[in-house]
């Protein structure tokens, strides 16, 4: 299996500034790990530029992303919220990894590569159209999935979240539409950031039925997770019978992490 990695330094340049969760040492301690384990030379290393801007477009409003590029110019250190760390240079990062995502789905829809793995910095799923949340300034998943429907022909996607938070960001932007299917595994939000992702929360109009929610109790170990993906998880999969598979990969589930 051809398995291809999407990374560059240039994304430990997003500062966040100290004692901020997400920050460059994520990245590093992944790189580090691959490189010490023997993956990093048995994958194969694509290259990628910034996402152009029509492509961040399909996903949110020319309003937002001016208002990202001006508040970076400007020196600001937080967008919309205080979680929101930003530096002058997080704005052209932030499409940077938006372009990882998308030369990702190139490579995999044109047979170049059988998987792609992105690893990038700052993260997108809780970024809605018009406002960054979360840690994150452009939704990179998101965009993805309508770069292959619209660029691939895709006709049906599927994305998988199972980020400890629920993925606010990319469900209100598909919860209408029926050829993609969200399904997102997180804590409760009645326990956990940033309190969306109920299981009643199904989609709406087209897309009704078409967004999975399986809020988990904190607590809950790998039998848990095991259950919710072989009983629930895979059927919805193989239902819908997807084109495309996209996850968001949070690891923010597992028991050390300071947050949930």
């Amino acid at each position: 299996m051809r398995v291809a990695l999407l990374h560059d330094p240039r994304f430990l340049g997003h500062d966040t500034g100290p004692g901020h969760p997400e920050r460059a040492g994520r990245l590093r301690a992944v790189v580090e790990r691959l490189r010490s384990t023997g993956l990093w030379d048995r994958l194969e290393h694509l290259p990628f530029g910034p996402a152009d801007r029509e492509a961040v477009e399909r996903v949110h409003q020319p309003a937002y992303i001016d208002r990202l590029e001006r508040a970076c110019a400007e020196g600001q250190r937080h967008i919309d919220c205080v979680d929101s760390a930003i530096c002058a240079d997080s704005a052209s990062i932030a499409r940077f990894a938006t372009g990882a995502a998308l030369a990702g789905v190139d490579a995999v829809a044109t047979g170049m590569v059988d998987r792609a793995f992105v690893l990038a910095r700052p993260p997108g799923h809780h970024a809605e159209r018009g406002e960054s949340m979360g840690f994150c300034l452009f939704n990179h998943v998101a965009i993805a999935a309508e770069h292959w429907l619209a660029e691939h022909g895709a006709r049906r996607v599927a994305i998988v979240d199972f980020d400890v938070h629920h993925g606010n960001g990319t469900q209100h932007h598909f919860e209408d539409r029926a050829e993609v299917l969200f399904i997102s595994t997180h804590q409760h939000p009645a326990t956990c950031y940033p309190g969306t992702g109920h299981a009643e929360e199904t989609g709406i109009a087209a897309g009704a039925g078409t967004t999975l929610n399986l809020p988990l109790m904190p607590g809950g170990g790998d039998g848990v997770y095991a259950e919710v993906m072989d009983e629930q998880v895979m059927p919805a999969i193989k239902k819908f019978k997807p084109d495309a598979l996209l996850i968001s990969a949070g690891f923010d589930a597992a028991s050390d992490d300071p947050l949930a």
